[in-house]
């Protein structure tokens, strides 16, 4: 039996092969993990957030950014694609390129069954290191129920679910609100793939 040692990588080591990577991988302190494939609700969730959220609202500037903007987490050495990625105003770049980011204002995951506990604990608690992070919205993909946590001061955030196909997600640090129905537009939940 050959016992491997697992490598760690320097973050400069990660995002040099992360440039050439035929599929996307998220870097946790000089460990490099390959990402799971999406499902299509999950693709389908995603895309309908996006879509519905408007580019100007109430004459302030935000961009928004689905899955393949990578995420900049200093404090924890990490550097993660969420799913969904508002900012406001201008991105803010690490390094000389346009692949990575550092302001999120708010971030949406669609949950999965291999990655809603990670995404309910150390990732939540990795986005909180973000200074002018205001709101973190988790979507399950499997029935129409949302969990938003929007800061009100320095660590504390107030927590609210939302279920059933009538209600309104309505959101904390932007004047915008979407229906459960348009979150969950074409999405059939029949289809349990993971």
């Amino acid at each position: 039996m050959v016992l491997q040692t697992q490598k760690h990588y320097t973050p400069e080591e990660y995002l040099e092969l992360e440039e050439k990577a035929e599929y996307k991988n998220e870097y946790i302190d000089g460990e490099i993990i390959p990402m799971t494939g999406g499902t299509t609700n999950h693709n389908k969730i995603a895309g309908n957030f996006y879509k519905k959220f408007p580019l100007t609202v109430q004459g302030q500037e935000y961009e928004i950014y689905i899955g393949d903007v990578k995420l900049s987490i200093p404090r924890y050495r990490l550097y993660t694609y969420p799913d969904v990625i508002v900012i406001k105003g201008k991105p803010i770049y690490e390094g000389t390129g346009t692949t990575t980011i550092t302001n999120p204002l708010l971030i949406v995951e669609v949950l999965s069954n291999s990655t809603k506990n990670y995404d309910k604990t150390d990732k939540f608690k990795y986005y909180r290191s973000i200074s002018g992070f205001q709101e973190y919205i988790m979507i399950d993909q499997y029935s129409f129920a949302v969990e938003q946590f929007a800061k009100q001061a320095e660590g504390q955030w107030i927590f609210k679910e939302y279920e059933g196909e009538e209600a309104v997600l309505v959101l904390d640090s932007i004047d915008f609100q979407i229906t459960l129905r348009d979150i969950y537009e074409r999405v059939n939940f029949e289809l349990i793939e993971e």
